[in-house]
Parts: structure tokens; sequence; C-alpha cells
């Protein structure tokens, strides 16, 4: 049986939009780790828990690569990356946690 496994890369924002970029086999997971503080790191230590972008793959090479691709770009890139799908940095786990 293949693997049906997906591996995201994300981005996450603060109220005042400090990026982090990360890469997750379990993305509501993971959201919920950031949100609930779960686990020490940069993230954390700047209240950086509002999912605004990520995009999915199934396979965890790529995932990898593309996290460090973003990762090396500089900011105004990824602000471009953001608002092209999501224009207002909407919290888009704002329901997943009702």
């Amino acid at each position: 049986m293949p693997d049906e496994r997906q591996y995201y890369v994300y981005m996450l924002a603060s109220k005042t939009r400090r990026l982090y970029v990360g890469v997750t086999n379990d993305l509501v997971r993971r959201v919920w780790q950031h949100r609930t503080k779960a686990i020490e790191g940069f993230a954390n230590k700047y209240n950086i828990e509002r999912l605004v972008w990520y995009e999915s793959t199934s396979q965890v090479l790529d995932a990898i690569a593309r996290e460090k691709q973003i990762k090396g770009w500089r900011r105004e890139k990824k602000v471009e990356l953001i608002e092209e799908d999501n224009p207002g940095w909407t919290d888009l786990a704002r329901d997943w946690y009702c």
C-alpha cells in the first residue's frame, strides 16, 4: 500500500506580523502546539501563532526543500507568497479548535 502521508510547509505570523516558517506531517497538531506554547523556541518567544499560509506535498524531501527555500527568501518575498492567497493575513486555523 502506498504511503498516503502529507507533509506541510507553513508560515505563522504574530500580531505584529513577525514570521515563522516550518514543516510538519500534522498541521493541525503543530499549529495547536504553537498556540498552546507547548514547545519552546522562536515562535513561542515572539507569540507567533496565527497560520497565514501553508502548502502540502506527499514527499517529505520536497517539503523540507521548500521550507529551506522559503527560509532563505527575503521578507518581502514571503509576504508576497502569503498575500497571493491571504491578502488580509487571516488566521487560516481560526475555526479548527472551537
